[in-house]
């Protein structure tokens, strides 16, 4: 059985927080919860929350135990994107886009 917790309009760049979810794909649940306690980032603590989120819906919704939950899928992509302009030379505007990201979690029994 498939358990997922998404975590929508996080302040982070799709790109970094790629970075973090890409190295608990296919471990247990719990090795997965140790990892990203290990990593110095942002990103790693947004996707712990979510991962502990997904633990939890597995537990209480679905009757399943920790032990044999895996993680799936995990995957970080982009969300909207926040347009705005900073001053620039002979009163000009530069653009500044502030990313933002969506993180899904689906954990497996299998």
């Amino acid at each position: 059985m498939e358990v997922r917790s998404i975590t929508k309009n996080v302040t982070v760049s799709p790109q970094k927080m790629r970075e973090v979810v890409r190295q608990i794909q296919g471990l247990p649940a719990e090795q997965a919860v140790a990892v990203l306690t290990m990593v110095p980032r942002k990103s790693a603590r947004l996707v712990i929350k979510t991962l502990r989120s997904a633990i939890a819906n597995a537990e209480n919704n679905n009757h399943l135990k920790v032990e044999n939950l895996r993680v799936k899928e995990a995957v970080a992509g982009a969300a909207t994107t926040l347009k705005r302009i900073t001053a620039k030379a002979r009163g000009s505007a530069g653009p500044i886009l502030k990313r933002r990201s969506h993180i899904r979690i689906v954990l497996s029994d299998e």
